[in-house]
């Protein structure tokens, strides 16, 4: 049986330069009681299809063809969504009632006025004529099913108070309120931790069961369309490329997209040397200014940077204004040394402390205690006693590429100013050397000259994110800290800037600090691993041995919740859920912690090190 027949769509957008075709002829189905998965790049018309099922598109959009049949099990009938007033009656009935969706983004999906249980409640009382009582019940009830830690309270909250992985669990909630025929999740885990993550997916599975609802997923992650899919469909530019049983895609892929989409994802399984596909390939080209800095550099494989057990703790004030602020210690004897020419991998959930370590490398913030020592002038110098020149000087040595390639980027400034500002703050060149060395940038991150007077919304997410790259690299740094630089991208632009990245190293000798959640990605592009949790390296590595034996058991579970784009190698999801990784006094012993400062790390076996106070108290006895 079919829930929702999609037949022939067409949609159009209209604008002021013009029109343009979104969604061009699509067929598919979404069979009852299955996932069917719709995967392509930004900008294929995945989520426009998505906003046409639910009757939401924007204005400038329309529906010129097709028609999109909704098949409800409840009542029997079938509907042509395409046909009806988007705000009709009719749609409205269908609309959060017996079609639910969860958003990409849960933060700026949920209101920041209203608690979470209202925001819930609403769409029951709404669709379902519950009186507030009884939404409130019902809603309460939902929380349970969605696995909220305390169902009570969370009726009370407001989404500011909660985590990413909550928020998302109470968009899920909201769109199965009604317990709807339908759920369209629209890359419900992207912005997740790769825990968090597994346990979206296990919980969306288990209430699909439990509720016999069918899912249309969103998707450019093919480790989640391997575990969450029972159907694929492929889209590019609008058009269908591809579709079948998950079996077959993987199997036995016939598209050449499809093909070089699947060769663009990261695999723990890679050779050595080789390489992601993208599919569209980036040359970088080098020119004489930009390799100079890098034949004054030190010998390869000397210490460039030491973090020395910084400390860094946090005031978080509750039970009023005048009660005294609780202290959480974000970091706790962080130590590690990052060697010049490498790339190190910070690895971590949300909230490890990975990016408060990176803010006190770059001198945001000043740790409580330790030391961080970088090597200046051949010898290593504390960078909080850095000032005047010196403190300029460490400045251009150390540069860094954020997570977001559109909010680092200032909207008023064209890409020329971007790449101009680093020159005019250090004053490093002439006008002319300048605009010599920005072209020779734009050339460096494969970007057209010619658009040097565009400004930052023109570009795709993964140009805005070169042109980041170009910013990092304009004043000739030896190291370059990498926070979440891929996270918000799509596959095959990942693919890309990975491989831009490794191909900058190489041709300019840089050092990478690389900051990530993703495993897999840090395994492509790393050299080591440093793994951490609530503030604590806990294991550090060659990435080889890291992942092939890992020691620490929340090492263990980040590989074990990566997924991977392969059916043979699923994630076990009662596995998963039945561990606490990241609550240190669920660890089993050695690696309990013990009372008092955080010890060194233990060296197991050579260049293998783990946080195991057990082992140093048992050598200390």
């Amino acid at each position: 049986m079919t829930i929702l027949a999609v037949e022939d769509l067409t949609i159009d957008f209209r604008s002021m330069e013009g029109g343009l075709r979104a969604v061009d002829g699509a067929t598919f189905e979404v069979a009852a009681g299955r996932t069917t998965a719709l995967v392509g790049e930004s900008g294929s018309g995945k989520t426009v299809i998505s906003q046409a099922i639910m009757g939401i598109l924007p204005q400038a959009a329309r529906i010129t063809g097709g028609r999109l049949l909704f098949d409800d099990p409840a009542t029997g009938s079938r509907t042509d969504i395409a046909a009806l007033d988007p705000a009709g009656n009719r749609m409205r009935a269908l609309r959060g009632n017996r079609i639910g969706i969860v958003f990409q983004e849960p933060m700026t999906s949920l209101s920041p006025l209203h608690t979470i249980g209202d925001q819930i409640g609403e769409s029951a009382e709404l669709h379902l004529g519950l009186t507030a009582a009884q939404a409130r019940a019902a809603t309460r009830d939902m929380l349970k099913l969605v696995q909220f830690p305390d169902p009570e309270r969370a009726l009370d909250t407001y989404t500011f108070e909660l985590s990413g992985g909550l928020r998302q669990r109470a968009m899920i909630a909201m769109a199965l309120i009604c317990r709807p025929a339908l759920l369209i999740a629209d890359e419900p885990t992207t912005a997740l931790d790769v825990t968090i993550q597994a346990e979206i997916l296990k919980l969306m599975r288990s209430l699909q069961a439990e509720l016999g609802m069918s899912i249309l997923l969103i998707t450019h992650d093919f480790g989640v369309v391997a575990n969450m899919a029972d159907d694929v469909v492929v889209i590019y530019r609008g058009r269908i490329m591809e579709s079948g049983p998950v079996a077959d895609i993987f199997g036995n892929p016939q598209h050449p997209y499809l093909k070089a989409l699947l060769n663009a994802v990261p695999r723990f399984n890679m050779a050595p040397n080789e390489r992601l596909v993208p599919l569209r390939e980036i040359k970088p080209q080098t020119g004489g200014h930009l390799m100079k800095p890098r034949e004054e550099a030190g010998a390869r494989g000397q210490p460039i940077l030491e973090v020395d057990r910084i400390c860094k703790s946090f005031p978080l004030r509750s039970g009023g204004f005048f009660s005294a602020p609780r202290m959480v210690r974000a970091l706790d004897a962080v130590s590690f040394v990052v060697r010049r020419g490498e790339c190190l991998g910070l690895v971590g959930e949300s909230g490890s402390g990975k990016t408060t370590t990176a803010m006190a490398i770059l001198r945001a913030i000043t740790p409580d205690s330790g030391q961080i020592r970088v090597a200046l002038d051949g010898t290593m110098r504390d960078i909080a006693t850095l000032e005047g020149p010196d403190l300029m000087t460490f400045r251009r040595k150390l540069q860094v590429v954020f997570q977001d390639p559109f909010s680092s980027l200032n909207p008023r400034m064209t890409v020329y100013d971007i790449l101009s500002e680093p020159f005019i703050i250090h004053k490093t060149c002439d006008i002319a050397e300048r605009n010599e060395r920005i072209g020779e940038l734009m050339r460096l991150v494969g970007l057209d000259e010619r658009h040097l007077r565009r400004y930052p919304h023109s570009f795709s997410g993964g140009q805005r994110q070169r042109i980041g790259i170009a910013r990092a690299l304009a004043l000739g740094p030896e190291i370059v800290l990498c926070d979440e630089p891929v996270s918000a991208l799509d596959v095959s632009v990942q693919a890309q800037i990975l491989n831009l990245l490794r191909d900058l190293k190489d041709k300019l000798g840089l050092t990478y600090i690389f900051v990530s959640h993703n495993l897999a990605v840090v395994d492509y592009i790393a050299d080591r691993i440093a793994v951490m949790c609530r503030g604590l390296v806990v294991e550090l590595a060659d990435k080889t041995d890291l992942i092939r034996d890992p020691r620490h058991p929340y090492t263990r579970a980040l590989l074990a919740a990566v997924p991977e784009p392969r059916l043979d190698a699923l994630l076990d999801f009662e596995a998963l859920s039945a561990g606490r990784a990241s609550d240190p006094m669920a660890w089993p012993e050695p690696f309990r912690p013990r009372p008092g400062p955080a010890p060194a790390l233990t060296e197991v076996s050579p260049g293998h090190f783990v946080l195991a106070p057990g082992l140093v108290g048992a050598e200390a006895a």
